[in-house]
């Protein structure tokens, strides 16, 4: 298997102009929690003999990183379900080029697992926690008993020293959107940074439609009623808005407008499924199995090209979607995908 190193001449390019820098990979499509705007009743796991070994997860993450993509966020379904994910970790930590690792989970294992995984180089954990109202909580997760052992975790991330630790919010109209200033207060007394998100048409219980959803400027608005805020700049690629709280607190709310106020245009991130699919995007109905690949002795050149031509496939994004009033419910479960 022979190596190579990144060049501006390899940078991985779509053909929007758009350079990878960010991968979303998850590493299992399996979770503990069924919540209703994620998991299907009964959902179909992805055989375990489908599902990519951390070798072949480090290979392809050595492939893109000679690339130019530098910033790893571990999803699931749940990540922490997965054996030894500390060594995962650890694995893609020591890939050159790989300038930082983070990850997205419900948090139910955080409490046993943090420790261990910043010491195998996590940088960051971003929880999502969709109601501070612990039955509310335990209804939407579809798990009993869940609430306190989420927030044990969220306090565990920052006591071990990963940072940021964020909180990811879905708000759903009916559901969750009086919750809004009690997750911004939350912010302001823990350092949390709070995320909200708009509802997007990836349930696997097919709820989704026009009128659940709560934009961004529906939250900013509601958040205004009792705080002073300003927006600042947005960084290039970022899929939010942030603003920070004007009071000397420094809280940060980041918004997530991908339904409203969509940024594909400087998009800057490419996708691995589980069962080792590349994704140009979340909204795509295409993906390019580099499995295959994996394990009949493609070289990485071989390997390269492939991921190279998938990624020019993607398409200019959810704002054409939008336009074309194409975005339908259930593109595909969350869970299949990773968030």
């Amino acid at each position: 298997m022979s190596g190579y190193f990144y060049s501006h001449r390899m940078q991985l390019v779509d053909s929007f102009g758009r350079v990878a820098r960010k991968l979303r990979l998850s590493v299992t499509d399996r979770c503990n929690f069924k919540c209703d705007f994620c998991m299907p009743l009964k959902p179909t796991w992805i055989p375990s003999s489908e599902i990519l070994t951390f070798d072949e997860i480090s290979r392809v993450v050595k492939i893109l990183a000679s690339m130019g993509v530098s910033k790893i966020r571990l999803t699931g379904g749940e990540p922490l379900v997965r054996r030894e994910i500390e060594k995962c970790v650890k694995i893609l930590k020591k890939v050159p080029g790989v300038e930082t690792i983070s990850m997205t989970t419900n948090g139910y294992f955080l409490d046993e697992k943090a420790a261990a995984l910043k010491e195998s180089g996590l940088d960051s954990v971003t929880i999502s926690l969709h109601s501070l109202k612990p039955e509310r909580y335990e209804q939407i997760v579809g798990r009993k008993d869940a609430f306190s052992k989420v927030l044990s975790g969220i306090k565990r991330a920052q006591a071990v020293g990963l940072s940021p630790v964020k909180l990811n919010c879905v708000v759903i109209r009916g559901c969750n959107d009086d919750e809004i200033l009690d997750f911004v207060e939350l912010g302001r007394e823990t350092g949390l940074v709070v995320r909200f998100i708009e509802y997007m048409p990836f349930d696997g219980k097919n709820m989704w439609n026009p009128d659940r959803l709560v934009t961004g400027a529906e939250i900013i608005s509601k958040i205004e009623e009792k705080y002073r805020i300003e927006r600042l700049p947005r960084e290039h690629g970022s899929t939010s808005l942030t603003y920070r709280i004007i009071d000397g607190s420094g809280t940060l709310i980041n918004i997530i407008t991908t339904m409203s106020q969509p940024f594909c245009r400087d998009c800057d991130r490419i996708r691995l499924s589980a069962d080792g699919k590349i994704v140009p995007c979340l909204f795509s109905r295409d993906d390019y199995d580099v499995k295959k690949l994996l394990r009949n002795n493609a070289s990485d050149e071989e390997i390269a090209d492939f991921i190279r031509s998938a990624f020019m496939k993607k398409f200019a994004g959810v704002e054409t979607l939008l336009k074309n009033g194409e975005v339908e419910p259930l593109i595909r479960p969350m869970h299949t995908i990773g968030g």
